[in-house]
């Protein structure tokens, strides 16, 4: 590399990285996430879950026969009728819960009633409602004369796995069979990420570099430098030295956010089982089933080590770099272009920032469908691949398809660096004149 770049380059770090903002900022968004997950933890641990004294009016007896119990509520049953324990439950209790007489069989619902100063939160009413279902229906299976064993060998489970995991199953592997389905978890929520911290990389780094451009220019600090340096040279070595920034800034995250995340597990306690049943039971009234339902932290665990992580990392900072260059580059020749009015600015950069959301539009369709003809497009199409291919890695995708996409994203940086150079020479030293599309244009075939 030439050294005036890597002059350039390294001014451009050094200045940043002392910045106070940019330590601030390296500092507190680790310990901002920490102290999110430290209160979304608190908050569905202990504050969704208040424990409830309810008193039951069981008129029926199917329910007070069954015998039921609770860790997180305490449940009484009254001999009273209702109109009775109405006017003094509160005296005592929290909830009064009123079951009336059930007398067909055949009935497939059951109206039952309740008392309370305050509104149940709607993961208490479904957890009474499925206690007091699952008393009614042993009792209709009781009623029936359906032996219990046989009535619960009916339901069977079936489960979709590809060739490897069936291999593992005859093998003698029990817990093999849950493996796919957890491979296709974690791969939909690591390709999620990786395409979500690609976007926000490309908008903070490439504006950081267009701010940086359009800062020089307008103090006139960038007449002095280009007296020593050509304005290409002064192009690469601020996209390189703002790309060190981040990558810095990124290594840092990488150490600190799973450090402050595990203190803020063993803070809240998740490995606590109740708490941990607590939460799962929460996203399943949220969600309806909960995504990793059934698989405990070992298996998952081991499954993401079991990722391809030689492949994954190295290509993803391929990606990274890719991305980085091709927009930062787009966006210092936008900086170059504005004069002293920082509005001018936002109807040029609408070109550069379609793209990038249009790529990130696509990744959910992407991760529904990793291998589809949209996937496929968007990793080989340079302006979406460093979003797009870096979300499908988890997926294994065709190696063709990977190294036809580093190819076609290496010479896109050439010709991005290239093309973006052409105006930025013109346009760095250019003052006092509103630029347009069509004078942009015009700027390419500026003789230098």
């Amino acid at each position: 590399m030439n050294n005036k770049v890597a002059l350039v380059a390294w001014r451009e770090y050094v200045v940043r990285v002392r910045r106070r903002t940019f330590i601030v900022a390296t500092l507190l968004t680790p310990i901002g996430i920490g102290l999110l997950a430290l209160m979304a933890g608190y908050f569905s641990t202990k504050g969704a879950v208040s424990s409830k004294d309810i008193l039951f009016v069981d008129e029926s007896t199917i329910f007070r026969s069954a015998d039921p119990t609770s860790e997180t509520h305490v449940f009484r049953f009254s001999d009273k009728n209702i109109s009775e324990e109405r006017d003094n439950y509160l005296e005592n209790h929290d909830v009064l819960v009123h079951i009336p007489p059930f007398e067909n069989l055949g009935d497939k619902k059951h109206q039952v009633q309740y008392f309370s100063e305050e509104k149940l939160s709607v993961m208490t009413i479904n957890k009474l409602e499925r206690a007091i279902a699952k008393a009614f229906k042993n009792h209709k299976i009781k009623s029936s004369d359906i032996d219990m064993e046989m009535y619960n060998s009916f339901d069977t489970k079936v489960v979709f796995e590809d060739g490897e995991v069936l291999e593992k199953i005859a093998a003698g592997e029990e817990d093999a069979s849950k493996s796919g389905k957890l491979n296709l978890i974690i791969g939909t929520i690591l390709g999620a990420t990786m395409g979500f911290l690609m976007y926000m990389v490309i908008f903070i780094y490439g504006g950081m570099v267009m701010r940086s451009v359009m800062e020089e220019k307008i103090n006139r600090i960038v007449e002095v430098m280009i007296s020593s340096v050509k304005p290409f040279q002064l192009m690469l070595g601020k996209i390189l030295g703002v790309g060190a920034v981040g990558i810095t800034q990124l290594a840092i995250w990488l150490i600190l956010i799973p450090v402050i995340l595990w203190i803020v597990q063993s803070t809240v306690g998740l490995n606590d089982a109740s708490q941990a049943e607590q939460m799962a039971e929460i996203a399943q009234n949220m969600n309806g089933q909960t995504s990793l339902e059934g698989f405990d932290i070992g298996q998952i665990i081991s499954e993401f080590q079991s990722l391809n992580w030689g492949l994954i990392i190295p290509l993803f900072v391929l990606f990274f770099f890719g991305g980085y260059f091709i927009y930062s580059s787009m966006f210092a020749a936008i900086g170059s272009a504005i004069g002293d009015d920082m509005g001018e600015g936002q109807q040029l950069m609408i070109p550069i920032v379609i793209p990038v959301v249009i790529a990130f539009v696509m990744l959910q369709g992407v991760l529904s469908n990793p291998n589809g003809s949209m996937a496929i497009f968007g990793s080989l199409f340079p302006l979406f691949s460093p979003i797009i291919m870096p979300a499908r890695l988890a997926f294994d995708p065709p190696m063709w398809q990977i190294a036809l996409s580093v190819v076609i994203l290496i010479l896109s940086c050439i010709f991005f660096v290239w093309f973006s150079g052409k105006i930025y020479r013109v346009g760095i030293l250019l003052y006092g004149k509103k630029v347009s599309f069509k004078e942009l244009g015009k700027w390419l075939f500026y003789k230098a």
